[in-house]
């Protein structure tokens, strides 16, 4: 009767308040994918381009996004996915269980904030694909001044606002088959624009060896000198902004959400397939288009937008990348905005707050500072949450190692933790002190404030009452625990098998798709590599733009159609 009674209980439960079943994990090609998908993405134009304007030279972009991203790769792989592996749980439902539900309610205010920002500059981002369009002026200020953007803005916007409250499913699907053509794609558009910059430094179309790159990029690409003329950043901002950008998913932890499917730790190592595809090949690959596209306009990189580049590297399939690209990472965060907002206001329906912070996303995405700021707006945002990942990790890994207990806050029944809410303040005013007196670069603020984070939680914690002792209450949580895994294998029992769509269709439109991928990029080498001359050039590029949008349109429906049929089997099942 007893387990019967806790089996209802656990049925009560909403699934994502509860570590995730063995039969729900996923082995590595998922998240092989699933990052490529998140990290080649329509902020890579903006990245990309942003380095060249910041003035990096060649030499620190090769080497310095090299070291950044495999930091980057190595903190999820040591720090993230241990924790989510061991626990199962989302970072949102481990932070309830330590710091209690105020904390929570705190952690998911910044996240409205940091995923709200992250959206309107994605949908700025996909309106300036629009804008070029109607002829409308590239909105270079902080402020609109057009007000027919502002009415595309509001149009996109709305789009992508609708599709979070509703049909994010079907939006997410798609989002998994845009990462290859993602990839070709960047590929292509620096290999389009490549013959243009050689022309303009080197007097010839064609580049014989490394040494010419090497000069291309120094003199045309990654000079050295920043818009204005100064001395740019250096390979230590290189290192440390790539690092950085994605420090609150590694080092904040918010990755738990992914990695708690994984079946093992060393898992965290496929977080290098969208670091290397997406912040290596793709920023470089941007910035290369970024820089063609001003030669080719006689014009700064800082007088463009990513509409303009986009344009003048693929044509008509640029209107698409930034469009697509834009569309879904927005929908994904804003979505994300629509949760958090969504576990504050818990009367309410996901689908009201989504539309809520939808509309404030949107005013937002009116302003175009919210993409022409990208590094410094994901620095700060990591900065704003890696304390939280600072007080997760002192929990879990270094508690039982000097003889405190963890989830002592949930074992107190303690709602609010004073020592999670004070040692994040503490650390706010740590990371941004730092930052407001220039000791250091601000690229790098987010670690000595994780480790600042770590010392004043645990002295806080061994205070309010971590190294008491919770015999019973431990015991109690095993058991807890054991019968959840019993819950879940009796649910399991009645889970259907996933079924591998092997029709001889779904794989005549695999070929096809695949095909389209090789017929893009066989386009775009014609174009890089036996353009003998200017006008060459100009005859292999316009093949290319056609080829490129037709096969783009290939692309799609037969990878769609795959995905559907795929998707239908197992419902039917």
């Amino acid at each position: 009767m007893a387990t019967s009674q806790q089996n209802q209980s656990f049925g009560d439960v909403n699934e994502e308040q509860l570590p995730v079943a063995d039969n729900k994990l996923h082995g590595w090609k998922h998240f092989a994918g699933l990052y490529a998908g998140e990290h080649v993405a329509a902020t890579e134009f903006v990245i990309g381009a942003t380095f060249v304007a910041l003035g990096a030279a060649t030499s620190d972009i090769l080497l310095g996004l090299l070291i950044g991203n495999l930091l980057a790769m190595c903190s999820w792989w040591l720090l993230t996915t241990p924790i989510a592996v061991e626990t199962r749980l989302s970072l949102y439902n481990y932070l309830n269980k330590i710091a209690g539900n105020s904390m929570t309610k705190l952690y998911n205010w910044a996240n409205v904030v940091i995923f709200s920002v992250i959206s309107a500059a994605m949908i700025t981002v996909s309106s300036t694909a629009v804008r070029f369009l109607f002829d409308i002026p590239a909105q270079l200020n902080w402020y609109p001044n057009s007000f027919w953007f502002v009415l595309i803005v509001l149009a996109v916007g709305s789009i992508v606002v609708l599709v979070a409250m509703y049909g994010f499913s079907t939006v997410a699907d798609f989002s998994k088959i845009c990462a290859p053509w993602l990839f070709a794609i960047f590929i292509a558009g620096s290999f389009a624009l490549f013959p243009e910059l050689s022309n303009h430094v080197l007097g010839v179309t064609t580049v014989s060896s490394w040494q010419d790159f090497m000069t291309i990029g120094d003199a045309s690409i990654w000079t050295g000198t920043n818009a204005e003329g100064e001395e740019g950043i250096g390979l230590f901002e290189v290192i440390g902004f790539a690092w950085a950008a994605n420090s609150i998913t590694h080092f904040g932890l918010i990755d738990m959400a992914i990695f708690r499917f994984a079946k093992r730790k060393s898992y965290g190592l496929f977080s290098g397939v969208g670091m290397f595809f997406g912040h290596y090949l793709a920023w470089i690959s941007a910035g290369i288009m970024g820089a063609g596209a001003a030669v080719l306009l006689k014009t700064t990189i800082s007088s463009l937008d990513p509409g303009d580049v986009a344009y003048h590297a693929l044509g008509w399939t640029g209107f698409v990348i930034i469009i697509i690209a834009g569309w879904t990472t927005a929908n994904a965060n804003l979505y994300r905005a629509g949760l958090a907002a969504q576990s504050i206001f818990v009367n309410h329906s996901r689908e009201r707050t989504t539309a809520i912070v939808g509309m404030v996303t949107v005013v937002i995405a009116c302003f175009p500072f919210v993409f022409s700021q990208m590094l410094p707006l994901l620095t700060y945002a990591g900065l704003l949450v890696v304390p939280v990942g600072g007080i997760v990790f002192a929990e879990h890994v270094l508690f039982p190692k000097i003889g405190l207990t963890r989830y002592w806050v949930k074992y107190k029944n303690i709602t609010r933790s004073v020592p999670a809410i004070a040692s994040w303040a503490l650390a706010l005013v740590f990371g941004f002190g730092l930052n407001f007196l220039d000791v250091m670069s601000f690229y790098y603020l987010f670690i000595p404030t994780w480790f600042f984070t770590i010392v004043v939680y645990t002295l806080l914690a061994k205070k309010y009452g971590a190294d008491e002792d919770y015999s019973q209450q431990i015991i109690a949580e095993q058991q807890h625990l054991l019968a959840i895994k019993e819950y879940q294998a009796k649910q399991a029992e009645n889970q259907p098998e996933h079924i591998i769509d092997s029709t001889t269709l779904s794989k005549l439109l695999n070929a096809i798709s695949f095909t389209s991928l090789l017929i893009i990029i066989g386009f775009a080498s014609q174009v890089m590599f036996f353009s003998d001359s200017m006008t060459v050039y100009q005859i292999n590029k316009s093949q290319f733009e056609i080829a490129c949008f037709i096969c783009t349109l290939s692309y799609f429906s037969s990878a769609y159609l795959s995905l559907r049929r795929h998707k239908a089997m197992n419902i039917q099942a």
